[in-house]
């Protein structure tokens, strides 16, 4: 049988276009480096999320290595956490679950899109290679304030990353002549141990202590304050470590109860 030129050609055409078109939905299944939504997520009862062990205090999880895990909770109309950080170079896998009604996950510039449905986990794993920024969306309707469900995944340099969290106690008032204390807890979230320093900040005083911590733990670091050097009146302190700080104002009163260091005679 005799194929006309043309006829070639369209077919050649033709085949070309479905090799790309394979080659195409390949690549965006698997090659950004995606795992395909399945049911390894596992089942949750919504009235339950507060318990559970994952979604309780959703946020990012360093697993090991370059690999971390990201719990996030879907609600009307929110997400929780709304604002994402994880390294450059780094494979996080995300565990998805709604509160209340059917919304999506929806990272804008990946292949992260999914349902995500009550009493279901949603699971899904995207490599981030360079720094950026991606948007999160919800593109199932769940409501008259669907077009407000939106997040934030920010992705930063590996230097500039930490899961370091600060936890300060100090008393709102003391008075003159008694020592006192400022007690700050550094929580280390990465699986790899953390050499810092703690930096307390209070009138023209500073105390510095060095401490490590082991990975996923915790140090607490007690600064003891002299009471006469700061003198009686209001304090500012700041307590900071990392990228982390905290402050308050400490308030030092005389013997009489005052802050002025006044005799107290009218």
């Amino acid at each position: 049988m005799n194929i006309h030129t043309y006829e070639k050609i369209w077919l050649g055409a033709a085949m070309v276009l479905i090799v790309g078109f394979i080659a195409t939905i390949t690549y965006g299944a698997v090659g950004p480096g995606i795992a395909m939504v399945d049911d390894d997520g596992g089942d949750i009862t919504p009235s339950e999320i507060n318990d559970d062990e994952r979604f309780a205090e959703p946020g990012v999880e360093h697993v090991g290595g370059n690999e971390y895990e990201v719990a996030v909770v879907a609600q009307a109309w929110s997400y929780s956490p709304d604002q994402i950080e994880v390294p450059s170079n780094s494979e996080v896998t995300f565990y998805v679950t709604s509160r209340d009604v059917t919304h999506s996950f929806s990272v804008v510039g990946t292949n992260v899109n999914t349902m995500v449905i009550p009493g279901q986990v949603s699971e899904m794993t995207v490599r981030f290679d360079d720094p950026g920024e991606y948007g999160i969306l919800c593109n199932e309707y769940c409501g008259e304030r669907h077009h407000t469900m939106e997040g934030l995944l920010t992705v930063v340099p590996e230097d500039e990353f930490d899961l370091t969290e600060l936890d300060v106690e100090a008393p709102d008032e003391v008075e003159a002549g008694n020592e006192t204390t400022i007690n700050a807890t550094v929580s280390d979230g990465m699986q790899t141990d953390l050499e810092t320093t703690v930096t307390l900040e209070i009138g023209d005083q500073q105390y510095d202590e060095d401490v490590t911590i082991e990975g996923a733990g915790s140090e607490s670091v007690e600064f003891a304050v002299d009471t006469d050097e700061l003198g009686a009146g209001d304090h500012d302190w700041t307590v900071s470590v990392e990228d982390e700080e905290e402050s308050d104002t400490l308030t030092v009163v005389d013997g009489n109860g005052g802050s002025d260091g006044g005799d107290g005679d009218a």
